[in-house]
């Protein structure tokens, strides 16, 4: 098939790899911002088979992971003590709030049901007017303009049963808020290719000048990784710093301009709690007060107290590049799939589960005599 199997060409990979090898001279790190390319690297041993100087970190591209506990916290509340039909995406389902998750709640009696797109969600309040329907709306800008769609059609059929849940955030910003960080020792970055392919490129040129980094939109495969990395390595052996379009095939300059013009009907920007991270300023969107009335938490009033995360998960410094998930105490141990501390650990992006399920460090960590 066009545009995948010449992507998991091994001869074009084994090429890419050995031009980096040639290329590289020193020690260099580089953070993919998207947890499928974090998985996509781990899964395919991309990892393992890169020469040692280039270090690959993981980023808080994993909209699910960045939920905020509190929100999770709030979803659950509706879906047991409002009695509303709670819609989500399943890989929001395991993740674990203060006292439970969404799973646990639909094992309760919850009415949780798991879809594929938000206007299923619509459709489900035509056919339910006497319940209330919330569609749990995570993802970053890939997501957001469907979410926006589905907002704009219950309002076209003035359907007041439906509301949204928003936690969308916003990938620039994220970049700007891991540059920023003492701890940081990023000197490039692999940006996500799908989030461009809806909003274009022209965001990261600011980013590229003001931290004087490499940003290299890149695909999912393992060619457009490698390529994207290569691409990554030559601007920062020539001392180079340059926004590059690896993903040109579906990236376009400006993007998509109806889903950026749906998203700017629907959408402010305004600041945003990340799990494990904290606040980053307008870094997220909210609905706009003219769609005020399908906004869930205003809706339902819901006051829910923030909780403490977990001392033993360390997903913030994960998701911020600066440890590896096989560096927490906890990985493989108390903090599982089946028994997780944070969302990294079940999300199907989260770097804990790409470690978990496709490395080879589990195995190793095991073997150690405590």
């Amino acid at each position: 098939m066009k545009f995948l199997s010449e992507y998991r060409d091994p001869e074009v990979a084994r090429q890419y790899l050995d031009e980096i090898q040639k290329t590289v001279t020193q020690p260099w790190t580089i953070m993919e911002v998207c947890g499928g390319q974090t998985h996509s690297l781990v899964k395919n041993g991309i990892l393992e088979m890169l020469p040692d100087e280039v270090r690959m970190v993981h980023g808080p591209g994993c909209p699910v992971c960045v939920t905020p506990l509190n929100l999770i916290d709030k979803a659950v509340y509706l879906a047991e003590e409002k009695d509303v039909i709670l819609c989500s995406f399943g890989d929001m389902l395991r993740v674990p709030g203060s006292e439970k998750s969404l799973l646990e709640a639909k094992a309760g009696g919850a009415d949780i049901r798991i879809l594929y797109s938000p206007l299923e969600a619509v459709n489900i309040a035509k056919e339910n007017p006497g319940r209330q329907v919330v569609f749990f709306a995570v993802g970053f800008e890939t997501t957001a303009p469907a979410n926006a769609l589905s907002v704009l059609h219950a309002d076209r059929f003035s359907l007041d049963n439906y509301s949204i849940l928003t936690s969308h955030v916003l990938v620039p910003p994220a970049i700007r808020a891991v540059m920023e960080d003492e701890a940081t020792q990023i000197q490039g970055f692999l940006a996500a290719g799908h989030v461009c392919t809806i909003m274009g490129i022209e965001e990261y040129y600011p980013l590229v000048e003001q931290y004087q980094v490499p940003i290299v939109v890149t695909g999912f495969e393992p060619v457009d990784l490698l390529q994207g990395i290569l691409m990554t390595v030559r601007q920062l052996e020539s001392g180079q710093h340059k926004l590059e379009n690896q993903y040109a095939r579906m990236v376009k300059p400006e993007g998509n301009p109806n889903a950026v013009k749906t998203l700017k009907e629907t959408f402010d920007i305004t600041d945003r709690m990340w799990r494990g991270i904290g606040v980053i300023p307008e870094s997220g969107y909210e609905l706009k007060p003219k769609y005020a009335k399908y906004d869930a938490r205003l809706k339902f009033e819901v006051d829910i107290p923030e909780a403490e995360e977990s001392d033993s998960c360390i997903a913030g410094e994960v998701m911020k590049g600066i440890k590896k998930p096989f560096e927490c105490p906890n990985f493989g141990k108390q903090c599982t799939p089946e028994t997780p501390l944070g969302a990294p650990m079940v999300s199907s992006e989260g770097a804990c589960a790409a470690y978990y399920h496709f490395s080879g460090m589990l195995d190793e960590l095991n073997s150690v005599e405590p």
